[in-house]
C-alpha cells in the first residue's frame, strides 16, 4: 500500500482533539482520576489502598473525515477499486473538508492511598498522545485519480490544504486531596517527551494539465506555504516512538470540586496546558516552488503525487528550533445522583459537561446519564459540538471497589456505519453523513494491598496528617482548630 493509503489509513483507523471522553467522568475510575485530577478513585472501608492498571492499556480512541471526500476515501479504503469514487466532489467550488484524529493511551497507572485523614491519593502515570487535525479540498482527492476530474487545463488556489500532527510521549504525577467535606482539589504536572511533530499551510498553489498526449496526461503543480518539520534521525522507524529527550516539554492540569448543600457536586478543570520545545536540529521551510507531475495516468500516481509534493514542501528550509502547545482544554460539570426502585437498587447520575479546548476553536457540550445496578454500570452519553455533530454514545462498566472494566464509545452510530464500511458494506462506503470516522475507549483496572479501614475497626491504616493542600487551605482561610 502507498504511502499516502497509509496516511489514510492513519486518520481513519489508528488508535488516535476534537472529539473528547466523556462517558468516564464521575465514574470514580483510575482513568477518571487521572484525566480529572480532583476525583476520587478510592472508597474508604471498602477499596484496598494501591491501584494499578498491571501494564494493560487503557486507551481512548477518535477520528472523524467530514465532506465530499467521504465516500471517495471509503472506497479506496475498503473496497478492491484501484481508484477513489469522486462523484460526490465539487471541482472548482472551494470545497474543504475536515479531519481529525487522535490518540490518549495510557500504558502505566499507578496510585496509592497514603492518608485518610483528608483523602489523599497520589500516582504516577505514563501515556502516549496523538494529535492531528486538517483542512483538504476536494480537489486535493481527486488529483489522486489522475487529471480525469479536471474539465479544464488551469486551476489557482485549489489546493490551499492544512494539516498539522503531533505525537508525544507524557509522564505524569498526580495528587488529589479532600479540603473538607465540600472541596477536594487535586493536579497532574507532566514532562513531555515529543516524537514527531508536522505542519503544514498551503496559501497559494496552482496546476497547469498538459493533454497533448491524452492517454498520458501529465501537469506542473505550484506551491507556497510553510512547513513545520520535528528532527528524526534518518528514515522514521518504530524505534524512533521510544521515549528520548531530544524534544522536551511540560504540562499541568488543574482540578477542583464543590459539592453544594443540595449534593450537586461541580467541578471544574483545566487539562493539559503545556508545550514542547522540539530539537534545533528541526526544519522550518518557507516554500515556494513547481514540480512536475508525470505518470498521472498509470497505477503509480499516487506515489508519483506524493513524493513530488513532499519534495515541494521541503524547499527553501532553515534548521531550528520552534515550541508548540498541547491541545489543553478548559472543562466545567455538574452532577448529582438518584436512587431509584422501593429498595434504591438502582442509581441514576446524571453528568452535564462544557469542555472548550485552550488553543483551537473547538467546543463541545455533553449530558452523560450512568444508570447503576449493583456492581454493573450502562451509560448513555449525548454530546453535541462547533462542528454542528450531535452524537449519541454508551459504556459498559463493571466496577467493585477493587476491580473495574470498561469499553464504550461516545459515537456509537458512526462507528458501527465505519465498522461496517471496512467490513465491505457498499452502503456504508458511499454514505456521506456529516461525518466518517468513530470513537472506542477500553480500560481496566485493579486494587490490591491493605484495606483502608477507619480507626474503629482497622488493624493497618495509613491515618496520617493532612495533606499540604489541606493544610494551606486551613492557614488561608482560617479553618485550622
Amino acid at each position: 500500500m502507498n504511502k499516502i493509503l497509509i496516511v489514510f489509513c492513519l486518520i481513519l483507523l489508528s488508535l488516535s482533539a476534537s472529539a473528547q471522553q466523556f462517558s468516564q467522568y464521575n465514574t470514580g475510575t483510575l482513568f477518571d482520576s487521572f484525566e480529572n485530577p480532583s476525583q476520587r478513585s478510592f472508597i474508604p472501608d471498602s477499596s484496598r489502598q494501591l491501584a494499578f492498571n498491571f501494564l494493560i492499556p487503557n486507551f481512548d480512541v477518535n477520528t472523524y473525515l467530514t465532506g465530499n471526500m467521504q465516500p471517495g476515501v471509503k472506497s479506496r479504503l475498503f473496497s478492491n477499486n484501484a481508484y477513489y469514487d469522486t462523484e460526490k466532489l465539487k471541482i472548482g467550488q472551494n470545497k474543504y473538508n475536515h479531519f481529525n484524529a487522535n490518540i490518549n493511551a495510557y500504558s502505566i497507572m499507578f496510585k496509592v492511598f497514603t492518608s485518610l485523614n483528608g483523602d489523599v491519593e497520589m500516582g504516577f502515570s505514563a501515556q502516549t498522545k496523538v494529535e492531528s487535525r486538517g483542512l483538504f479540498s476536494d480537489e486535493s482527492l481527486a488529483l489522486l485519480n489522475g487529471a480525469s476530474d479536471f474539465p479544464r487545463n488551469t486551476y489557482s488556489n485549489i489546493f490551499n490544504d492544512s494539516y498539522s500532527y503531533q505525537a508525544y510521549h507524557q509522564i505524569g504525577f498526580s495528587y488529589r486531596e479532600r479540603i473538607n467535606n465540600k472541596i477536594a482539589l487535586g493536579f497532574k504536572i507532566s514532562g513531555l517527551l515529543g516524537i514527531q511533530y508536522q505542519k503544514i499551510n498551503i496559501t497559494e498553489s496552482q496546476i497547469n494539465f498538459d493533454r497533448t498526449d491524452p492517454s498520458k496526461p501529465t501537469a506542473i503543480l505550484a506551491l507556497k506555504g510553510s512547513y513545520y518539520d520535528s528532527y528524526i534521525p534518518g528514515l522514521m522507524t518504530s524505534h524512533d516512538y521510544l521515549p528520548t529527550f531530544r524534544n522536551p516539554g511540560a504540562a499541568i492540569s488543574l482540578g477542583a470540586s464543590y459539592k453544594t448543600d443540595d449534593h450537586i457536586t461541580i467541578q471544574a478543570n483545566v487539562k493539559d496546558l503545556g508545550f514542547i520545545h522540539w530539537s534545533k536540529r528541526s526544519n522550518i521551510y518557507n516554500f515556494d516552488n513547481s514540480e512536475p507531475l508525470n505518470d498521472l495516468s498509470t497505477a503509480h500516481r499516487e506515489d508519483t503525487i506524493y513524493n513530488r509534493t513532499h519534495k515541494l514542501l521541503k524547499n527553501n528550509g532553515v534548521m531550528q528550533s520552534f515550541t508548540t502547545p498541547i491541545n489543553g482544554r478548559a472543562e466545567l460539570s455538574a452532577t448529582k445522583s438518584y436512587w431509584l426502585g422501593d429498595n434504591n437498587t438502582l442509581k441514576y447520575s446524571p453528568t452535564l459537561i462544557a469542555s472548550k479546548e485552550l488553543f483551537f476553536t473547538g467546543f463541545t457540550g455533553a449530558l452523560v446519564n450512568h444508570f447503576q445496578f449493583g456492581l454493573c454500570t450502562a451509560t448513555l452519553t449525548t454530546s453535541y459540538d462547533d462542528m454542528k455533530f450531535f452524537n449519541v454514545g454508551t459504556q459498559f462498566m463493571i466496577k467493585s471497589p477493587n476491580v473495574e472494566f470498561f469499553v464504550g464509545t461516545d459515537r456509537l452510530i458512526n462507528t458501527g456505519r465505519l465498522a461496517l464500511a471496512s467490513l465491505q458494506n457498499t452502503t456504508q462506503i458511499m454514505h456521506e453523513g456529516n461525518y466518517s470516522g468513530g470513537d472506542f475507549y477500553l480500560g481496566f483496572t485493579l486494587k490490591f494491598g491493605h484495606v483502608i479501614e477507619h480507626p474503629m475497626n482497622a488493624s493497618t491504616i495509613p491515618m496520617g496528617e493532612k495533606g499540604f493542600l489541606g493544610r494551606l487551605f486551613g492557614r488561608l482561610f482560617k479553618t485550622n482548630q
